[in-house]
């Protein structure tokens, strides 16, 4: 790869002024596919690496002062040290967007003659597909490089005409996040190509070069940009304007999980940051989960005066070795849950125990943590909601879309989701962040939009805001904000009464920078209805239709769920899994509704696939014939919990007389009893392997 443009100019630049030392040294024009060992992570890297690591020779003269070594990174998750003439200069970031990395080099570090730069893996190694290179050894501090041009920004909102929180990107012309000398303090939260500002305004210093800059707010926002090219000795300003873009009346935005390298211990995220990260990415309702620890953002939010961009809660993320749980609100200095009992009946024990507690959400369930996953297909079989080891989950939500741990497969706690819904589990889903940093998993970017009234972002109603996520009047966005009206007039959460007609409108919106593809509706979680979608360029709704439902066969939840190529830009670019379950990957947008219940027996209740399948083979299971024949009435979701119930009655799925019964069964009773026996087999190989 050829020397990048940045690189270029820095290097003409710096060769025409007299220097103290040597001259810059070009240690390594390209970028280098580095990955000590293991498969390679995803397909779109090759099958193997060019070298393990980075090591190169390099002729200099010794540096009599510091100067800076200057480096261009992509797709760090892991450990890596940079090392000169065996002595470590520092590490790599971790962070999987393209961007530059200074290294301060202690006076005396270059020798004259030859030197050795040395990069590697290092601590507990993982497979880490990196690329690393366009190297130079620069002649000053990096005090003195970052001091060539002075640049300020204004970001004001299209509509006040006031200034507003934000975030602030700046790359240079390939699209890499660039080192400026802003630094964080109480008005700005800064990392590598990144500012969040609480009012809009920031001044800093940078090399002279060839940007583009960004500004936006979340995903409720359009991102206004403008592209410069800075001279050494330049002052320049710019002002940009962001406006709202996607109607969310009615709704406020929730992170359900956020965390603090403060409280936390682990990410790089500070307290101070995060009140400026909060409202740099326009989260209304957020709640405080730091590991076992219950931490109140009041206080602080005041004193940086942010305060009236949201309503802070105080939640707790309960960590313990059978999973994490995410309970709120609860009080500051209050009980905490006992994180160290060794079963989720004492555990849930402990957290139901805790005063205050509304919310109980169960956290990325397909994840690892402490050997144990929730649901792993050992413990835990997803068509059916079971809990294979006789476990009771009493949480009353569930994290479906975490932007901080996302899914090799979008759509698996989805359908986790509905085999839970359809075991009679109501568990509202969740969008959250999971963020621990700044800037390498963005807060909010993933979140939950709660029914309530957000006139007042500083004073929402706290208690009734929780109730209604509690009872699943909620919407998910990551990326895409999905409605939906059931007979013009019943939306998640809600219980629609019996009627002659089903009209389901649905509303998929998003900001200009985003696209959707695709809008599909679920009925006890199986697919009924899907449609293409020629989606607006311009931000706001992308797309608007009405289906007519057939008439449903006994009462069933509906789901609706809009998806779209997922987010590169560098000013919100979306991360690959961290556990991932495959080396394909493909990252998508998506925006879903929480569950929509139709009451079809008309007894105002909400009638589950397992209730029904109860009530059915309590009738029949003696007579399996009269049974397959009952089940033509209902939906794949209840022959599918028939064929669970049965199982637990001792007929299992492929008994010799369940297999001749099904023989004179209809299509869909036998497809349905195949599925459970395809998940209950993968299911017991699980267990036996592990």
């Amino acid at each position: 790869m050829p020397v990048s443009c940045f690189l270029t100019l820095i290097l003409c630049l710096v060769f025409t002024q007299a220097t103290l030392a040597a001259d810059p040294v070009i240690i390594t024009e390209q970028l280098v596919h580095l990955r000590h060992s293991g498969d390679r992570e995803w397909t779109t890297f090759p099958e193997q690496a060019q070298v393990k690591e980075l090591f190169l020779r390099f002729n200099a003269k010794s540096n009599p002062r510091e100067t800076v070594l200057f480096l261009r990174q992509q797709d760090v998750k892991q450990t890596w040290n940079v090392e000169l003439n065996g002595k470590i200069l520092g590490k790599l970031i971790r962070h999987e967007q393209d961007q530059h990395l200074l290294l301060p080099v202690p006076a005396g570090a270059v020798i004259t003659g030859v030197n050795e730069l040395r990069i590697y893996q290092s601590g507990k190694i993982t497979p880490d597909d990196i690329s690393v290179g366009e190297i130079v050894l620069l002649t000053e501090p990096v005090s003195e490089f970052l001091s060539e041009a002075q640049l300020s920004i204004q970001v004001t909102d299209k509509e006040t005409k006031q200034g507003i929180p934000c975030r602030i990107t700046i790359v240079d012309a390939e699209g890499t996040l660039v080192v400026t000398s802003a630094e964080s303090n109480e008005h700005q939260a800064v990392r590598t190509g990144v500012i969040y500002t609480r009012d809009g305004e920031t001044q800093f210093q940078l090399p002279a070069g060839e940007y583009t800059v960004y500004a936006g707010r979340g995903f409720e926002y359009g991102v206004d940009q403008r592209q410069l090219i800075l001279k050494k000795g330049d002052q320049k300003k710019i002002e940009l304007k962001i406006g709202r873009e996607v109607n969310t009346s009615g709704y406020v935005s929730s992170d359900t999980h956020i965390h603090t390298l403060t409280h936390s211990g682990h990410g790089d995220c500070s307290m101070e940051e995060r009140m400026l990260t909060l409202a740099g990415e326009h989260i209304e309702f957020p709640i405080a989960t730091d590991h076992n620890k219950q931490i109140n953002y009041e206080p602080l939010a005041r004193k940086l005066k942010v305060r009236q961009y949201f309503t802070p809660v105080i939640g707790n993320e309960v960590t313990t070795k059978w999973g994490h749980f995410n309970v709120f609100p609860v009080r500051e200095g209050g009980p905490v849950p006992d994180y160290q009992l060794p079963d989720w009946d004492g555990i849930f024990e402990s957290i139901l125990a805790t005063p205050h507690v509304k919310a109980v959400i169960l956290n990325h369930a397909r994840d690892i943590h402490s050997k144990y996953r929730p649901f792993d297909p050992k413990n835990y079989l997803s068509l059916t909601g079971e809990n294979l080891d006789g476990w009771r989950l009493q949480a009353n939500a569930m994290e479906i879309i975490n932007s901080g741990a996302t899914q090799t497969e979008v759509l698996q706690l989805y359908r986790d989701w509905f085999g839970a819904l359809n075991r009679g589990q109501f568990l509202t889903p969740v969008g959250c962040s999971d963020s621990h940093d700044v800037s390498r998993y963005i807060v909010g970017q993933s979140r939950t939009y709660i029914q309530a009234d957000d006139q007042d972002s500083g004073k929402i109603d706290v208690n009734q805001t929780i109730q209604n996520f509690v009872d699943g009047k909620v919407l998910l966005s990551y990326g895409l904000l999905t409605q939906i009206k059931v007979n013009s007039r019943y939306g998640p959460g809600e219980l629609v009464p019996q009627a002659k007609k089903w009209d389901v409108n649905l509303t998929v919106s998003g900001p200009s920078w985003v696209t959707a593809e695709q809008i599909q509706l679920y009925a006890n979680g199986q697919l009924i209805c899907s449609e293409s979608i020629k989606s607006a360029k311009q931000g706001g709704i992308k797309w608007q239709g009405t289906w007519k439902l057939k008439q449903p066969s006994h009462d069933c939840f509906l789901v609706a769920v809009a998806t779209g190529p997922g987010v590169s830009a560098p000013y919100w670019q979306f991360a690959k899994p961290y556990q991932p379950d495959s080396p394909e990957f493909e990252s998508q947008v998506v925006g879903s509704t929480g569950a929509v219940w139709i009451d079809m027996d008309g007894d105002g209740q909400k009638t589950t696939a397992y209730e029904y399948a109860q009530g059915l083979v309590k009738q029949h299971a003696e007579d399996l014939k009269t049974l397959f024949k009952q089940l033509d009435r209902y939906d794949q979701a209840v022959v599918m919990q028939v064929a669970s119930l049965l199982r637990m009655r001792g007929l299992e799925p492929f008994d010799p007389k369940l297999t001749k019964a099904l023989r004179g069964a209809s299509n869909a009773v036998q497809l349905g009893f195949a599925l459970y026996g395809e998940a209950w087999r993968a299911s017991q190989i699980a267990r036996r392997t592990n």
